[in-house]
């Protein structure tokens, strides 16, 4: 395909993201499910070109931002709190995975050599990070499982990448090492983490000193390839690399960015990992065509795989029920056993723990990326695309519905230890009116200031009555904004009926503008009220 036709390519399928959105959105459909859907319709369509693509540069392009992007939400200490539940689903989950799918698909296939087998289930076992933030940014759930369950998407793809070389390498050569594994795990995590750690370092140290808005977002958007090419350079993971850096950006972002850096870049930054998430979901339903092609259509890809693949989808689906369940209801008798106070197991989280193991782009990309001679490889890239396909649709489809059916949307989101909205507004209301005061008078005592005290009592007086009795201000506190906002758009109005009219510049009219959207993000942001 010419250079001029791909780019054009490229551009009906934005088109076509846009479109798929819409119709996710009207008819309530997850986004990744439709994306998915779509890709695979559009890949049939007469007069569509084939599209094939290198997996290494599919992960080197999407991978990293979209990784950084999970991380760089991540709150630490709850991420600190759950480690070792993250671990467990991780690498527990991932490894036991593996083993149940390389034993599934020995069984159907007995021909197949264990290596081969194995390094299949390598292939399908990691959740991807991508299509769990797809699914789980539409649904609420207690904090404890989606702490767990973007943990978990964060940090098994380096188990499986792991599991995976091994398996290939004892494929193709016939040796292997449990302790060369184990040593070689460690080895990647630790050295990833490392380089994560010093790109982290280097780019909170370059955004201390870069005072120009555009430089600045250009360098926090670099950060995500910097800590993944790096990792990948020395040897290392970059996926922890990249999981390491955005944790320590997230954390540090709140001192090195201005506010207006902080607003232009996150809108730069959700516009563009929407696209990427987007563009993924399309690209995997594409991959669909290659893949029967090289097996011979559809029809012989199902008369020859059709029974590894169920056995293979099924092996996936009911390894991590099977490995949740046993561990939940382990968990309470091997902590009491060391003193501590566990959690008692929950029948319905442990459900959608199970049922919320979606795979992407990473499975995908493992599975383009086996070597010709591999034993197996057509097995496993149906395989990889049927886990995606069924994961992706079916139980991301229904998670929504699912997590209202267990009744767990309406579970807790704060820790009772957190201070809530009222009681926070309360003492940062208070600290700004001390410095008010400090300011609202000159050396003799006289005001100077009478409108800003006026201001801050006033706004200090509302956070004591609304932290005293929240629901009793409830709606007077919207009805409040509502006003905010009809004025708001009555100065919008007025402003464009000013330049309409040529009566004021466009530069005094983008100076009013962004005064005016600040006003209104405020006060939408107030009358909602915390997530």
């Amino acid at each position: 395909m010419a250079s001029t036709e791909l780019f054009k390519f490229v551009l009906l399928l934005l088109v076509a993201i846009l479109a798929l959105e819409l119709i996710a959105r009207k008819l309530r459909l997850p986004s990744a499910a439709a994306l998915l859907a779509g890709g695979v319709g559009i890949a049939f369509l007469p007069g569509i070109p084939a599209v094939s693509f290198d997996p290494e540069l599919v992960l080197m392009v999407f991978l990293p931002p979209l990784l950084m992007d999970g991380a760089f939400y991540t709150v630490w200490s709850e991420f600190r709190k759950y480690l070792g539940g993250i671990l467990w689903l991780a690498v527990g989950a991932v490894v036991f995975t593996t083993l149940a799918v390389g034993v599934t698909v020995h069984w159907v296939l007995p021909s197949l050599p264990w290596a081969a087998c194995f390094a299949l289930g390598a292939v399908v076992s990691p959740p991807d990070a991508v299509a769990a933030k797809a699914v789980l940014g539409k649904v609420r759930l207690p904090r404890r499982l989606m702490v767990l369950l973007e943990g978990e998407s964060l940090l098994n793809d380096a188990t499986g990448l792991v599991l995976f070389r091994f398996a290939v390498a004892a494929a193709l050569t016939g040796a292997f090492s449990a302790q060369g594994a184990l040593m070689s795990f460690a080895g990647l995590a630790l050295g990833g983490i490392a380089v994560g750690l010093l790109v982290g370092a280097a780019l909170i140290f370059a955004l201390r000193h870069i005072d120009h808005v555009f430089l600045a977002i250009t360098a926090a958007c670099l950060s995500p390839w910097a800590a993944y090419i790096g990792g990948e350079a020395v040897h290392v993971s970059g996926v922890m690399s990249v999981v390491t850096c955005g944790i320590i950006f997230g954390w540090y972002q709140h001192d090195v960015f201005s506010a207006n850096v902080r607003v232009r870049s996150l809108a730069f930054w959700q516009v563009l990992i929407f696209l990427l998430e987007a563009l993924v979901f399309i690209l995997i339903g594409f991959s669909l065509r290659g893949v029967i092609e090289r097996l011979g259509g559809l029809g012989q890809t199902v008369a020859t795989l059709g029974v590894p693949i169920l056995a293979v989808v099924a092996a996936v689906v009911l390894s991590r029920f099977l490995w949740i369940y046993a561990t939940d209801y382990l968990r309470v008798p091997l902590a009491r056993i060391v003193g501590r106070r566990p959690l008692p197991p929950s029948a319905k989280a442990s459900f959608l723990l199970s049922w919320a193991g979606m795979r992407g782009v990473v499975t995908l990309a493992i599975a383009l990326s086996l070597p010709e001679s591999m034993p197996g490889r057509d097995l496993t890239l149906a395989a990889a695309f049927a886990v995606i396909l069924v994961t992706v649709l079916v139980q991301g489809g229904t998670m929504g519905p699912l997590i209202r059916w267990l009744g767990l949307d309406g579970g807790e989101h704060t820790e009772s230890s957190h201070l809530n909205e009222a009681e926070a507004s309360l003492l940062i209301d208070r600290a700004q009116l001390e410095v008010v005061k400090a300011y609202a008078y000159d050396t003799d005592g006289t005001l100077i200031h009478p409108r800003l005290l006026e201001q801050y009592t006033y706004r200090l007086s509302v956070s004591e009555r609304y932290s005293a009795a929240p629901q009793a201000m409830e709606g007077g506190r919207r009805a409040h904004y509502d006003v905010v906002l009809a004025a708001v758009a009555a100065g919008r109005a007025e402003l464009l009926r000013l330049h309409r009219s040529g009566r004021i510049h466009d530069e005094l009219l983008h100076y009013i503008e962004r005064d005016l959207d600040l006003q209104q993000i405020e006060a939408e942001n107030d009358r909602q009220g915390p997530a």
